[in-house]
């Protein structure tokens, strides 16, 4: 089978994205030759653009020419540069349906005491403090190997650390935003138990979280108090032994799909993500959001330049208003700091083909499909809402996860064009690759090659299904590539606000 060495996405485009290696003198759309040799997941000007004018690519201005630029020439950073500037929204057509049968469909998961559907059974050993960090993982370490032995029931004791929780003020964005997420791993559906351990003088004191979970078995207690670290390690073991009695006799039962919850992240993006992976999640967020599941996108300073694509599906004027609220936020945020949301484009995704922050944007919104906005939450706020869904985070992949997994999503699915590693237990991580060239060299790391969809071998719509399918495959206990090697328990990374003090 041919498969095409380029691809127009919108007749609007005066681009077009490479899929394989364009050699110089190579015929492209229209009748143009490439000037020059062209990288898979670049640009390539399909007709002139003058100094000044937008480069357009998915119907939307990306950035504007910084020099003339002919028919067939590269279109990449060195003449193309970052503009505020919107074109008009074009049609983004309607979201993929969901079947009756999609709507029927349940999942293998574990049904906790106050009705939340879980698609793991770990139990957790918190840290409310990096003074306790060290025990923790200790804790953790001794428990998988004496305790865990005992319970075919349960996944694994995991270690929640983090390097705050002391030396920041009491009151203010950081405390909120730390509790805010330390609870809700705390209360977190995968965990059928967790066991917070403190120092006792942090400013971050355990009696902000109380004893006592919904549905869940949850335990605290402070080093200082127990009688330093190796009886703290010996007597967490006597706590989580009772809590692996009651967690251990779970099983799972059938549930409907309706009570997924997905966190969409993109990390490692190429000038492919935006073409292949990303809208193929797309397509598998409206079959979900259509069954009655809900979807997280999250990553604020990554939807700058795509918001309005969001805000023209807002279920409500107050959904759309929340949400421009956030981008003026981060506006003024990295200007505090003397930076621009355009210097988000990392050396890796550059290379990769992309170019300005609109440009990396407009690909990333893909993976929200095209499913009504129904609600903008905070970081690490609890996410109750059905559908599609918006929670605020930074770009960075791990921030961005631990907040959508503290908001409650209990599945992850992560796209990436350059080869990004994470897991984010008690979450289990989806991989997608955006190209089959990565999928081939880090194939014990990613679990779906999205780069079908550039040769031609498979559709947006059809690998949303199997992205779909394998989301309520994994709910089930399938595990991923990430949970095989043994990813997630160095990935929490809680959002950092506000002084050190």
């Amino acid at each position: 089978m041919s498969v095409p060495s380029s691809i127009l996405l919108a007749p609007e485009d005066n681009v077009v994205v490479a899929t394989l290696a364009i050699a110089a003198g190579e015929a492209l759309p229209g009748g143009v030759r490439a000037a020059t040799k062209i990288d898979p997941g670049h640009k390539v000007a399909i007709r002139p653009i003058h100094a000044g004018d937008p480069v357009v690519k998915y119907a939307q201005a990306i950035g504007r020419a910084t020099s003339d630029i002919e028919a067939g020439e590269h279109v990449h950073s060195h003449n193309l540069s970052f503009d505020q500037d919107r074109l008009a929204i074009s049609p983004q057509g309607a979201p993929e349906e969901a079947s009756a049968a999609d709507r029927a469909r349940t999942f293998m998961g574990y049904r906790r005491g106050d009705g939340r559907a879980a698609t793991r059974n770990y139990i957790g050993i918190i840290a409310s403090v990096n003074c306790s960090t060290t025990v923790c993982r200790a804790i953790a370490e001794e428990a998988n190997r004496r305790i865990l032995p005992k319970y075919d029931g349960i996944d694994g004791f995991v270690p929640i650390v983090h390097d705050q929780g002391c030396g920041m003020s009491s009151t203010g964005d950081g405390m909120m935003n730390l509790h805010r997420t330390l609870a809700g791993y705390a209360r977190h559906v995968n965990f059928g138990g967790a066991l917070m351990v403190g120092l006792g003088c942090e400013v971050n004191q355990l009696t902000l979280y109380g004893q006592s979970g919904a549905g869940q078995e949850k335990r605290h207690f402070n080093i200082q108090e127990a009688g330093g670290s190796r009886r703290s390690v010996e007597r967490a073991l006597g706590i989580l032994d009772e809590i692996a009695e009651e967690v251990g006799r779970q099983r799972r039962v059938a549930i409907p799909v309706s009570e997924i919850i997905v966190g969409l992240q993109c990390g490692g993006s190429d000038g492919l993500s935006g073409i292949t992976a990303n809208p193929a999640l797309g397509a598998a967020v409206d079959i979900l959001a259509a069954a009655g599941g809900t979807a997280i996108l999250s990553e604020t300073s990554e939807i700058y330049g795509a918001e309005h694509l969001l805000r023209s599906r807002a279920a409500n004027g107050a959904v759309a208003a929340k949400l421009d609220g956030l981008l003026a936020w981060w506006e003024n945020y990295v200007a505090l700091h003397g930076a621009s949301l355009d210097n988000n484009p990392s050396p890796g995704n550059k290379r990769g083909g992309l170019t300005t922050i609109l440009e990396k944007s407009l690909g990333a919104v893909a993976k929200g499909g095209r499913s009504p906005l129904n609600a903008v939450y905070g970081y690490a706020e609890r996410v109750t809402e059905h559908g599609l869904v918006f929670m605020d985070t930074p770009g960075y992949d791990p921030v961005s996860a631990t907040g959508q997994v503290a908001g409650g999503a209990n599945v992850i699915a992560f796209t990436t064009g350059r080869g990004s590693c994470f897991g984010c237990r008690p979450a289990p991580s989806i991989k997608l690759t955006s190209n089959t060239a990565l999928f081939r060299a880090m194939e014990e790391d990613m679990d779906i090659d999205c780069g079908v969809i550039a040769s031609g071998e498979a559709t947006i719509a059809g690998l949303g299904r199997e992205i779909f399918d394998l989301i309520i495959d994994t709910a089930s206990g399938k595990k991923t590539k990430s949970e095989l090697f043994g990813y997630g328990d160095n990935e929490f990374v809680p959002w950092h606000l506000g002084a050190t003090l």
